[in-house]
């Protein structure tokens, strides 16, 4: 009966969506009122994630989206993953609250196969492999870009994808540029922001500083969360000469949480963590053709979760303390590259070398010592250090670009991996490109499996790499002169698959033990649409599948997506989207996920003049306006329709 209402409601959404699209063609009434859709548009016309360097989307072989600062502004997110929610092949798992801690899968990925880079930072955790992007100051970002497959040639271990945060630049013009801007809704949810830019002589600079906190969106007996935040990231750019650039960036986030109340457990989880970066770098035009980069990096994460009680039978002490997990990581690392330009193609080689230590431990209350009869502790520390060459190659001939890529990485725990990639585009006549590209890839386990384990969890320094082989293809087009389309094919065949053997340490502990095991395949495909402006209106549709053998731990044997939006934008003043989203998961085995509903959300920004200085805008978002529920687990449900205004200043 569920699967039926899927079907139904997925049936009825897509008639409406393509009934609205052939109605906006059909009104079209000469070639004047409408604009041959440019697929190419200006905005995400470089992209660098691919390559490490800039190059034309229409040259991009990958399965990639572009995410921008002015898309951002106009959904009006507040958290890295509240922008990528719509992205198609990107799952999120999260309660969707003000600020929640999410967990991110591409194309069935599991968590730690995707790569997070911000200013090319790893930010994956070195415990678990994951990424935590709260810690990620939202308003300083300029661009997102989402490489949905494996990424090895260019960034090493990535089997699920990459997402390639890129901050804002320093500024160029003498006279600052401000903006300020703060939103408020529902259970005192606010977000307040400031930011500066401008040069002074030679040295351009930007500030950025950020509150976030909600008391939680969520409030029952069975719910209960918060959220605060402050963070700040800085960039400074000396000119130090015509052909060298010197640079400095850093940034701090403080991100403290409620994760919400478990009665099944009888249990309230807490968490707090902080982030310290930085980043020195210098830029140097060899000559005309070659320019070289080298930067030094650092950053420095800590993390603390706390359990209590709830004060439910049989534990009968509301509040009392359970457990503490607290873990504190560092990284130091360098990266050098030289771009060459040629009139036959672009040529990149680059060295990486990081340097990573961690500390984890785990602290029980004298009640659980009790009561389980566990140590007081557990402890463990571990470390890293790892390096990598790489090189590709960028070549047009005529119509064809064909990009060859390859990468070497060593670390002192896996050993050594070599990932080649080779992709090709061509266009077919000015507006229509098709893709192709094969590529080998890695994910090296996380340091809890090798080396760390937990209370009832064995380390397994003899875990391999896992490894894979991804054959992807699609076709881009803008021919229908009033329809962009995009589809986009992909084959992920993975080897050495990280899974947890029960009881598998043997005697006398008898804990899990992470192991290699077997193979597993994930095959689907993207479909993404967009029609041009017409009395500017347009509209947006997404539907992405995967296929997933053999099924992953929670039943899951496929998963697929629906995006639609509505847009009107008159380029001047007045903007609103009404966008709808749905993401069904096939959890066979969880039976308290609830996923049978669209989550629709609504937004309108208006532009008005009070000085001429001054840009001023007036925006409203209501989430979830139809009231409806969409989570994975019942202690983690999804907040109701909920509304925030805002107002933005540009000076």
């Amino acid at each position: 009966k569920i699967m039926k209402n899927h079907i139904s409601k997925t049936t009825i959404l897509c008639s409406c969506l393509m009934l609205l699209i052939f109605s906006s063609i059909c009104r079209a009434q000469s070639e004047e009122e409408m604009q041959l859709l440019q697929m190419f548009y200006k905005d995400k016309d470089l992209v660098v994630s691919s390559t490490r360097a800039p190059k034309k989307i229409s040259q991009i072989a990958e399965n990639i989206t572009v995410i921008t600062a002015e898309d951002i502004e106009a959904m009006n997110a507040h958290t890295i993953s509240e922008a990528l929610v719509k992205v198609p092949g990107v799952f999120i798992s999260s309660s969707q609250d003000f600020g929640a801690s999410s967990i991110i899968f591409i194309h069935g990925s599991e968590d730690r196969h995707v790569l997070v880079l911000v200013d090319e930072i790893p930010w994956n955790l070195l415990s678990g492999g994951n990424a935590e992007t709260l810690t990620v100051p939202l308003g300083a970002v300029e661009r997102i870009e989402i490489i949905k497959g494996p990424a090895s040639s260019a960034w090493g271990s990535s089997i699920g994808g990459v997402i390639n945060i890129i901050t804002k630049d320093a500024g160029e013009s003498e006279k600052p540029s401000v903006t300020l801007s703060a939103s408020y809704g529902k259970s005192a949810s606010h977000d307040y922001r400031a930011e500066i830019s401008g040069k002074a002589g030679a040295l351009g600079y930007y500030f950025y500083a950020g509150d976030q906190s909600s008391d939680g969106l969520v409030k029952s007996v069975t719910n209960s969360r918060y959220f605060n935040n402050k963070n700040f990231y800085s960039k400074l750019d000396l000119n130090a000469s015509e052909k060298i650039n010197l640079g400095l960036t850093a940034g701090y986030s403080s991100p403290e949480m409620g994760f919400g109340d478990f009665p099944d457990s009888n249990s309230s989880s807490t968490g707090e963590e902080s982030v310290f970066f930085t980043t020195a770098y210098l830029k140097a035009s060899i000559s005309e053709d070659v320019n070289f980069k080298f930067s030094l990096h650092n950053i420095r994460n800590k993390i603390s979760v706390d359990l209590k009680t709830l004060g439910m039978e049989p534990l009968i002490m509301d509040g009392t303390y359970l457990e503490n997990n607290s873990g504190k990581e560092k990284t130091y690392g360098a990266r050098s590259q030289i771009v060459w330009e040629k009139k036959s193609g672009t040529s990149v080689f680059g060295m990486e070398y990081d340097s990573s230590d961690m500390i984890n431990s785990i602290n029980f209350s004298p009640f659980m010592q009790e009561l389980t009869g566990i140590p007081a502790e557990f402890n463990f520390d571990s470390d890293i250090r790892q390096w990598a060459f790489y090189a590709n190659e960028s070549l047009g001939i005529g119509k064809w670009s064909i990009t060859p890529g390859l990468r070497y990485d060593y670390n002192d725990i896996s050993g050594g991996f070599i990932s080649p990639s080779l992709g090709t585009t061509y266009m077919i006549g000015s507006d229509t490109v098709v893709r192709g590209s094969v590529s080998r890839g890695f994910t090296t386990p996380p340091l809890a499996y090798t080396s760390g384990g937990g209370m009832f969890m064995s380390p397994n320094p003899s875990l391999e790499r896992e490894k894979i082989w991804s054959y992807q293809g699609g076709i881009e087009s803008g021919i229908l002169s009033y329809l962009w389309l995009k589809l986009s094919l992909f084959h992920h065949v993975i080897k050495d698959v990280l899974t947890i053997e029960p009881y598998g340490a043997g005697p006398p502990t008898y804990n899990d033990l992470p192991v290699n095991a077997g193979k597993s395949t994930r095959r689907g495909f993207e479909l993404e649409t967009e029609t041009i402006p017409f009395h500017n209106i347009s509209l947006s549709g997404e539907f992405t599948y995967t296929d997933i053998k053999p099924d992953m731990v929670e039943g899951t044997s496929y998963l697929y997506s629906i995006d639609a939006g509505l847009n009107y934008n008159d380029n001047e003043s007045l903007r609103a989207d009404l966008s709808g989203r749905y993401r069904y998961w096939d959890l066979k085995n969880t039976v308290q996920a609830y996923y049978d509903d669209f989550i629709w959300d609504f937004n309108i920004c208006k532009r008005i003049e009070i000085s001429e200085n001054i840009d001023t805008n007036l925006f409203l978002t209501v989430h979830n306006i139809l009231d409806d529920d969409h989570y994975l687990s019942v202690d983690y449900r999804n907040p109701g329709r909920w509304t925030e205004v805002g107002i933005r200043f540009n000076f």
